[in-house]
């Protein structure tokens, strides 16, 4: 599979260290925010500043986060900076990694669960008409070989690129952005139905 979005790509090893709560809070903190330091990231990744330090400097080991300028340039003796490698991560399990990238998913996805709900209580009702008529929640099945739903996934990376992309030259919208551009926050998942006894697809969630 490609890489449009110019993520890093993690080993088995960088899997396990990255499935932590609180790594992974200050890994997505960086990159949706920017650099940060780790006082700053403590209280909203549920850590004290020594311990959001140390999950830091774990971090840099595997390539995730760097040390940055304070902003305006220079160094500041004071805080340390930190920055998010890449513009994201990515991760593909294989027979050697599938422990890992298991562990990793659950955390993953223990960390989006509140996503929804929040953003129902506290922005969908300030938002205008006309982004909440975009907004939402799409639950779509489809019959496809793992080949095809491959293909889904990469035709969808390749017109998310140019926005991903845009994303990542800064931390909010910008001069370059269209007028009235937004964030906007794609939650994407991919839940195969595993296989019954005799080999066919076996959905839980369906009625017989």
């Amino acid at each position: 599979m490609g890489n449009p979005y110019g993520d890093v790509e993690l080993t088995p090893r960088s899997m396990r260290a990255l499935a932590h709560p609180v790594r992974l809070a200050i890994l997505s903190r960086l990159q949706g925010h920017g650099p940060s330091t780790a006082t700053a990231l403590a209280p909203l990744v549920g850590a004290t500043p020594s311990v959001t330090s140390w999950h830091l400097r774990h971090l840099a080991e595997h390539g995730l986060v760097r040390d940055v300028d304070a902003p305006g340039g220079g160094a500041d003796g004071r805080q340390r900076w930190w920055q998010a490698v890449g513009n994201g991560f990515r991760f593909e399990p294989t027979e050697a990694s599938a422990a890992e990238a298991s562990l990793l998913s659950r955390v993953l996805f223990d960390q989006a669960d509140p996503l929804p709900r929040e953003w129902a209580r506290d922005v969908e009702p300030l938002l205008e008409d006309e982004w909440r008529r975009t907004a939402g929640l799409s639950n779509t099945t489809i019959v496809a070989t793992a080949e095809e739903l491959a293909e889904v996934e990469a035709a969808i990376e390749e017109l998310l690129a140019p926005f991903v992309l845009r994303k990542a030259a800064g931390s909010s919208a910008g001069a370059g952005d269209p007028e009235g551009a937004r964030r906007v926050r794609l939650l994407r998942y991919v839940l195969p139905s595993a296989p019954n006894a005799q080999g066919a697809p076996s959905d839980p969630t369906e009625e017989s």
